[in-house]
């Protein structure tokens, strides 16, 4: 609830919420440890960690619970015919997955199984705009999704060039953030490849797609990191020596430009 409050405060203090209608939010907000009271919701979302048991253990536990016309939802990003072994109704899970921070992240990828209703997929994807989320429906399930997998596309190649000495951090990281980072706060990837010519990107992808990385393990030297404890900001070394960087200023500045990104939208 701590952290609730404190985003809250956030959104009040760049006048995007008034301290009436946070304080009015907060108070419908009822925490609990027991299971019975997800008895009397309409939507269940669970955000468990990605353990499968644990998934699957929840959603039969919320199965007994909850009516069978009661949406259960999942936001693992994970495929959710995987966590409905123990349900009787697996017509009525779904995937809804929130993209971190969810706060600030306005889509929420919504997928689901191949024994989800239509139904409840049209319902979910209606009660996520109600709320005001923009709800991306995919047509079949994939691990990891649409924006996770974009994005460890972008990491492998990313660290692939990092472990190879191609670059360092620092240049690659600049050449994402001053150039696809801005260019993609306002066009996706396909909308910018047709934007470009589909006959130019085709061709280029011709040239360029045999030599970009396909591995299916970590580089090393990150997998070296990792086993050394070295998980980047939350420890202070990682690829970076975050002694040297001010890791929460950076955060601040994420965060800023994410509510300068929600002011906009609300205009």
């Amino acid at each position: 609830m701590q952290t609730v409050e404190a985003n809250f405060t956030a959104f009040v203090e760049r006048e995007l919420c008034s301290p009436e209608d946070a304080a009015s939010a907060i108070a419908r907000i009822t925490p609990t440890t027991e299971y019975d009271a997800a008895g009397e919701a309409d939507f269940v979302i669970e955000a468990v960690p990605a353990v499968r048991e644990t998934q699957i253990e929840v959603f039969g536990r919320l199965d007994r619970v909850c009516a069978p016309d009661v949406v259960l939802g999942s936001t693992a990003g994970q495929p959710i015919s995987l966590m409905v072994g123990n349900l009787r109704h697996p017509e009525r899970a779904i995937a809804a997955h929130f993209v971190y921070p969810a706060q600030l992240m306005p889509l929420v990828e919504v997928c689901g199984g191949e024994k989800t209703s239509r139904e409840v997929i049209d319902w979910t994807c209606g009660f996520l705009k109600s709320v005001g989320q923009t709800p991306a429906l995919m047509e079949k399930e994939v691990d990891g999704f649409i924006v996770n997998r974009l994005q460890f596309a972008l990491i492998r190649e990313a660290w692939s060039m990092w472990a190879n000495g191609i670059a360092s951090a620092e240049a690659i990281d600049a050449s994402m953030r001053l150039t696809l980072g801005r260019r993609y706060s306002d066009t996706g990837p396909i909308e910018s490849a047709e934007a470009g010519g589909l006959d130019i990107i085709h061709t280029f992808a011709e040239f360029l797609f045999p030599s970009l990385d396909n591995i299916t393990e970590s580089p090393e030297a990150v997998t070296e990191l990792v086993k050394a404890g070295h998980f980047g900001l939350k420890t202070g070394k990682g690829i970076y020596d975050w002694s040297e960087r001010d890791g929460q200023a950076l955060l601040k500045k994420r965060a800023d430009r994410l509510f300068q990104f929600i002011a906009e939208d609300a205009e």
